[in-house]
């Protein structure tokens, strides 16, 4: 690695050449590769590895020149409030200076009180999580544990005993359930074998409030639930299989623990009722019932969030396995042999690399082992829901974030302000992000996509390198950030003299190979699956029974419901009328990640928009194009009025991400109690019109 930054394989000599990359701007794993063509520094055509880029992809190469990137490290001049003012520095000044910050905070509080930080993008996870370790501070965490996946995750793992999201139907599929998962716009990889499978005469049952481009495309029963009722459906679904005798009693009561218990729970959920609290049609509630028990094994492809943003997301997304188990579709009695479960972004890598049994080992001492015990128990990675309140209370006195966005989190100002408070914030990114930064003491600027030489990318069994441009200005590969700093901190060699390459060879010499050997196969990448990796061979589920819990012991060890109980979600009422979904998806779109960054991106939605059923807007008197104001009993934003008639009457729906209409702003800080995921999918709302010709209040 050269002392200016830079990679001596980063850049092939010459003026024109082609390189390759993945693109990580819609965080979906694998990550798609990308084979670019470049010219004197700059990108003139792009091409995918394996399928044809998205637009999002496209917008990568105007993030990457985009003319307000951070390019030098910035520190802090002056005290926190008011407008910050930052002047540049060097990096060895940046790193002396955040090293002096963490050692005296370690030294005066404990290591506990530094917060180590992974958002998005996800790729430096396994080397932050390493870092965090060194150091030793029990407290890491990342977006995954507060508003993304982990919560579906545990679900599933206290269900089954691992995760079980994703599973595709095959050959004798008959009947395929999407529950809360749009794949067409969210897991667009897996449209080949859903269309296959439909092709072939599998039918589908599709359980969402919003009538999806899945729905149009593949066609089958859909069922439009209430918002935040999903134990509720799951329950009166197994009901009827149940009182049908459409199930294999002989495995349910071998292998269901709690199967008497849970078969009892749910027979009060009867067609009337379900309907009831689901606003589902009885009549299609006993059809979508029989079909799932007369389908043969059925195969289930579950939300990895919109199942579990509620404050009984937990049992909502246990409700819906146990559904799955009834009709046989469970996942494997062990999980296939994988990559050593080998997710080098949303996981972290290797357990061994990222030194997971450290931080698992720390469990008591986490920020969130008082609030959700039971996750604290379960996750290596701290659930962020109540940090400002540590911040607060002086429990967490620095923050290192890697790409840090305030505004996934509920209430997000909340987080904002409490960083003032901190004796050391640190921000890795690639721009200077106000709401989120404005409080942080120093801004390292990051390398984007093409300008990073690591980590390699994973696609099943298949490993494949990359090559990199030369990084804007002064930015660096936060791998590279990562370890440089664990370097000032005292851990050269467990940080490998700040080498991102050395780092990533020590995880693949596991298989043998190198970067040099990644990079040589290009573009196919190397097949590893043949290798030797792990396996386990103790039967049953990896649960405290051994068995599919519909029983949690473990829960209820906690204080918390041990059967998958229905939780009735937040009221609507005159005063609030309609469900919000908050987070809504657009295909050429992911959160607040092309929020400024990618402006081709932001021309194909430039006004943050609040998505309503026409009659339902109709009802309230507003137009397509109109500016209102969202209004929940917690916060107010002023949006512009999409018309979608595949919205469910009575549900209206916000993108995630606007930093002047974040729909974060209108979220409660009240959790799930299992997991401490906010209710991002079931606050009550109301439009009110703006009148143009006032001073802007709205009027009732």
């Amino acid at each position: 690695m050269n002392t200016d930054g830079s990679s001596d394989q980063a850049f092939p000599s010459g003026e024109c050449g082609v390189g390759y990359s993945m693109c990580d701007n819609c965080n979906h794993v694998p990550m798609c590769g990308l084979r670019y063509t470049w010219r004197n520094d700059d990108i003139h055509n792009l091409e995918g590895l394996d399928s044809t880029p998205c637009a999002k992809a496209y917008g990568l190469i105007q993030q990457r020149t985009h003319p307000g990137r951070l390019l030098r490290p910035l520190l802090r001049r002056g005290e926190k409030g008011g407008q910050p003012r930052f002047v540049p520095v060097s990096w060895d000044d940046a790193y002396d200076f955040i090293a002096e910050k963490l050692l005296s905070v370690r030294s005066r509080y404990g290591a506990d009180a530094v917060f180590f930080f992974c958002g998005v993008t996800k790729e430096p996870r396994p080397v932050v999580q390493r870092l965090c370790a060194l150091f030793g501070s029990a407290n890491y965490g990342t977006e995954c544990s507060t508003a993304c996946m982990r919560a579906a995750s545990f679900a599933s793992h206290l269900t089954f005993g691992w995760g079980a999201l994703q599973q595709y139907p095959d050959e004798h599929t008959r009947l395929a359930v999407l529950w809360g998962v749009n794949p067409a716009v969210a897991h667009h990889y897996a449209m080949p074998a859903l269309f296959a499978a439909r092709d072939r005469g599998c039918r589908f049952l599709i359980v969402d409030p919003v009538r999806t481009t899945s729905v149009e495309l593949l066609g089958g029963l859909h069922l439009r639930p209430r918002l935040g009722t999903a134990a509720a459906l799951a329950g009166g679904l197994a009901r009827v299989i149940l009182h049908e005798g459409l199930y294999d009693e002989a495995f349910c009561r071998e292998w269901i623990h709690g199967f008497d218990e849970w078969r009892a729970y749910v027979d009060g959920f009867t067609p009337a009722r379900t309907e009831e609290l689901t606003g589902v049609p009885a009549e299609d509630v006993i059809r979508a019932g029989k079909l799932l028990g007369e389908s043969g094994v059925p195969s289930f492809m579950l939300s990895s969030q919109s199942t579990t943003h509620d404050r009984n997301g937990i049992n909502n997304h246990r409700a819906i396995c146990l559904l799955g188990a009834l009709c046989g579709a469970v996942p494997p009695q062990r999980p296939a042999p994988a990559l050593e479960n080998f997710d080098i972004w949303g996981n972290g890598g290797p357990a061994d690399f990222s030194m997971r049994d450290v931080l698992l080992s720390c469990s008591k001492r986490r920020i969130d082992a008082e609030t959700v015990p039971a996750w604290a128990n379960w996750a290596w990675k701290v659930n962020t829901s109540y940090l400002p309140e540590r911040i607060e209370e002086g429990r967490i006195r620095a923050l290192v974030s890697f790409g840090m966005n305030v505004g996934i989190w509920p209430s997000p100002k909340c987080y904002a302000n409490s960083f003032a408070k901190l004796d050391l914030g640190v921000a890795v990114d690639y721009f200077y992000r106000p709401a989120s930064h404005a409080n942080m003491d120093v801004l390292l600027p990051a390398a984007v996509n093409f300008e990073r030489s690591v980590p390699f990318g994973c696609y099943g069994s298949v490993l494949r390198g990359r090559t990199a441009l030369p990084p804007r200005g002064e930015a660096r590969e936060d791998w590279r950030i990562a370890l440089e700093l664990g370097c000032r901190l005292g851990y050269e060699e467990e940080c490998f003299h700040g080498d991102p390459e050395a780092a990533c060879n020590a995880i693949l010499a596991r298989w043998g190979l190198s970067m040099a050997d990644l990079r040589a196969a290009l573009p196919s990448g190397i097949d590893v699956g043949g290798r030797k990796r792990g396996t386990e061979s103790r039967p049953g589920y990896a649960t405290p029974s051994g068995k599919i819990e519909a029983w949690s012991d473990y829960l209820a060890g906690f204080g918390l419901p041990a059967l998958p109980e229905y939780k009735e979600p937040y009221a609507v009422s005159p005063e609030f009328p309609f469900q919000l979904i908050a987070g809504m998806r657009r295909p050429l779109l992911t959160h607040s990640r092309t929020r400024g960054d990618c402006p081709w991106l932001q021309e194909l939605e430039p006004v943050p928009c609040v998505e309503i059923h026409p009659d339902d807007a109709k009802a309230c008197g507003v137009h397509d194009g109109e500016r209102v104001r969202l209004r929940s009993a917690w916060g107010c934003i002023t949006l512009h009025v999409r018309l979608n008639p595949a919205l469910k009457q009575g549900i209206v729906g916000v993108m995630h991400g606007w930093p002047e209409a974040n729909v974060n702003d209108l979220i409660p800080r009240e959790f799930d109690p299992a997991s401490a995921f906010p209710p991002f999918k079931e606050v009550p709302v109301r439009l009110e019109r703006i009148d143009a010709a006032d001073d802007g209040e709205a009027v009732s």
